[in-house]
């Protein structure tokens, strides 16, 4: 009797091999969901709000409009920053802005300044060159300080009125004892940035 060749033997075995291993790819590829999602989504809500039914009624030129804002390339991305030191950035774990924090403390900022001043705001678009009075400026910082355990958010703002008088100031914030946790930056930052628009909206009324 004839015994089949080694390499007889090996052909199917190699064969079945492949195919469990196609297999089990396939299986993976059915499965994976991608990286995982983080824990927290921050986003910014006004402490102070128009009650329902108010309403400010008049002219766009008369109007407060806040522009688009710029912001510091660390805040021009969707991670939360956290300063390490003078010289080095790094990012808050397991957390990501809803939508860039620019634009998030813009309308912020519009909606506590309606609350506060009762006057027609509007935002960025083409209210920027009619307003009577446009607020602008720079987010310099909105994130974590590590070396004194706190939450920072520092805005340059520019005040223009329509007769051509220009103003700029900056604001500060912080919130002290904050771990650097996500379950704790958040709230800090959405208390730091609420703090900065009303201080931008008592510098308006003033």
């Amino acid at each position: 009797m004839t015994r089949p060749s080694t390499s007889r033997l090996r052909k199917p075995r190699l064969a079945a091999a492949a195919a469990a291993a196609l297999a089990s790819l396939a299986l993976s590829g059915c499965i994976s969901f991608g990286p995982k999602p983080p824990d927290n989504l921050f986003r910014l809500t006004p402490a102070e709000v128009a009650p329902a039914g108010a309403t400010a009624s008049g002219s766009l030129t008369d109007a407060i409009a806040v522009l688009d804002l710029e912001a510091d390339r660390s805040l021009d991305v969707m991670r939360v920053p956290v300063t390490v030191d003078a010289s080095n950035v790094a990012y808050l774990k397991d957390a990501l802005w809803l939508e860039r924090p620019s634009r998030q403390f813009r309308s912020l900022l519009a909606e506590t300044l309606r609350a506060r001043t009762g006057r027609l705001v509007v935002e960025g678009g083409d209210f920027e060159v009619t307003g009577k009075t446009l607020i602008g400026g720079r987010l310099l910082q909105m994130g974590y300080d590590a070396p004194n355990g706190s939450v920072v958010v520092r805005f340059d703002a520019m005040r223009s009125e329509a007769k051509g008088r220009i103003e700029s100031r900056r604001f500060e914030a912080r919130v002290s004892g904050i771990e650097p946790k996500a379950v704790a930056v958040g709230p800090a930052l959405n208390q730091a940035a609420n703090d900065v628009a009303r201080q931008v909206a008592d510098w308006l009324k003033a």
